[in-house]
């Protein structure tokens, strides 16, 4: 059964959305990681590799939109609005958020060394 958020609360000032589930986990979800990990097609590679973007350590989100009973659209103030995150997502991304930022880090780094 998939995880079930009792509260999501975006702290507009900090940049953070904040999601708690009826398992008791909370996450502190920074901006900038959802929108590099966000599952919409463009981002996640649907049909090819994963593109996660850089450039993204100051981008906000700018609402918070509910998708039936089981996701969230985020809105970027990038103009990024296409992915769902869904509550299995969500809770995965909270999981995973150190492992998955360090990998995120260390790839932009390898890039950077790397010249054609």
């Amino acid at each position: 059964m998939s995880p079930q958020p009792t509260c999501i609360h975006l702290h507009r000032r900090s940049r953070v959305l904040e999601v708690t589930f009826a398992d008791g986990a909370v996450f502190r979800l920074e901006a900038p990681y959802l929108r590099v990990f966000s599952p919409s097609a463009e981002v996640s590679g649907h049909g090819g590799p994963a593109l996660r973007p850089a450039g993204k350590e100051h981008v906000a989100i700018t609402t918070v939109e509910p998708v039936g009973h089981y996701a969230v659209r985020l809105i970027f103030d990038d103009g990024h609005s296409s992915g769902l995150y869904s509550w299995a997502l969500l809770h995965e991304l909270g999981q995973n958020q150190a492992k998955n930022w360090q990998g995120y880090l260390d790839s932009l780094q390898r890039a950077q060394r790397w010249t054609p």
